[in-house]
This record gives C-alpha cells, structure tokens and sequence, in this order.
C-alpha cells in the first residue's frame, strides 16, 4: 500500500512514525493473508500436511484376532490414503499411502472405501459438494491483487473488500462442508469412521481476519492523515 502521505511540514516526529506504521499494516496482512490461502489452494493432494479434514477408521473382529486401522486426508483437489495397517493373530500387514490425481471435485470411492475398510458412503462426498472449493485460489488471485494495488493505489480498497468478502465466504463453504460431511459420515458409519478438523480450515480462517484487518488498517492510516491535514490548516489559517 501507498504510504498515505500527509503533507504537513511542521508535523511531530513521533506522529510522523505512528502514521507510518498505520500505513504499513494493510500490506503486512495482505501478504499474511495471500501466503495462507496460497497454502490452503496447494492442499491435499499437493501439499499433504494442508488439509480440510481427516477421516480416521479402525476396524476390528475377535476371529482371529483381526484388526485394520487406515486414514483418508482430504484437500481442495482430492484425498490421500495412509498407509493401511492390518493385523491378523498379531501379523501386521502394511499397505502403502496413495493420493489421488489432483482435479475440480472428487467422490467418496472404491480407493477411499478400501482404505478406511468400509462400504456404503458413496453419497457421503459428491462431486458437486466438492466442486465449490475451488473458490480458494479465487479468493487467493483476489487478494493477491489486493497485495499488488496496495504498493501503488489507494484505491486498492475496492478490491480488498473484495477479496474479503470472497475469503469469508470461502471459509464458511468450509465449515459448512466439513459439518455437512461429518453429519452423513456419522449417520452412515455407526461410529466406525471418525472425522477430525483439518488444518487448512483455521488457516482460512486466519486469512479472512488478516484480510478484514488490513481494511480497518488503511481506514486508521486515512482518518490520521486527514486529521493532521485539517491541523496543519487550521494552523495555517492563524
């Protein structure tokens, strides 16, 4: 962003520095933001430490001492398998981890199921569900942009409030998804599979917050210029 500049030839050092450091802020967050929702855009099955939740099942039977445990991360562009871990009269029996292709929505299928040693979810995630997720790198590129105004325009608010709006709604399709996963999950597995928060969900979260704050930066830096600015010409006018 622009340092608003008040022109103001008697003004004080130290208010000279506050009126700086108000200035600075929006692109410090804006930066903060465009970083988080860059992370969150690269999720599973790119990045696999960035997802929106984490399915976790453990299967057992007392036939022979048989148990099976196995993950499913999921991400923006689709899903990643741990490594399944099956035991039978204390004989442990590993598979390796696999990640789906990354593409725009993506279902509850064979590979999940196989993983999380169950059937019948196939509703549980739909393509079109999924497919709404990709308003994170929209939110990413409007903030990005945001970032980019801010180092030379003023006006680059329009296009925070923006990248604000677009962000929060990003984060509450999130919360929305996940609830609504965890739900059919719930009802569908009897308790079997269970559903953990993810981290991408609290870095978008993060996100909007430094988005909002940025805008409430720029505000402060405004009202303090064009305080010192009705000063000075008040002083002037004496």
């Amino acid at each position: 962003m622009p340092l608003v500049r008040c022109f103001s030839p008697n003004r004080l050092l130290a208010s000279k520095s506050t009126d700086q450091m108000l200035a600075a802020v929006a692109p410090s967050l804006l930066f903060l933001a465009f970083l988080l929702l860059l992370l969150v855009s690269f999720s599973v099955p790119v990045l696999k430490t960035i997802y929106l939740f984490r399915l976790v099942a453990e299967v057992s039977a007392s036939l022979f001492h048989t148990s099976a445990t196995g993950a499913v991360r999921f991400g923006v562009w689709g899903y990643c398998t741990s490594g399944v871990d099956i035991s039978i009269v204390g004989i442990n029996h590993d598979t390796s981890a696999q990640c789906s292709q990354a593409k725009l929505g993506y279902n509850f299928d064979s590979n999940v199921a196989s993983a999380l040693h169950v059937s019948g979810l196939d509703n549980a995630i739909s393509r079109t569900l999924t497919a709404v997720l990709v308003l994170h790198p929209i939110a990413c590129v409007l903030t990005f942009i945001a970032l980019i105004a801010s180092l030379f325009t003023i006006w680059w608010r329009y296009t925070g409030l923006l990248a604000a709006l677009v962000t929060t709604v990003v984060f509450l399709v999130d919360v929305i998804f996940v609830a609504v996963v965890r739900h059919r999950i719930n009802s569908d597995s009897d308790g079997v599979i269970q559903l953990s928060w993810g981290n991408a969900v609290w870095l978008t979260l993060v996100a909007t917050v430094a988005i909002w704050g940025s805008l409430v930066g720029a505000c402060a830096s405004l009202y303090a210029c064009g305080r010192w600015n009705k000063s000075v010409a008040f002083a002037v006018s004496l």
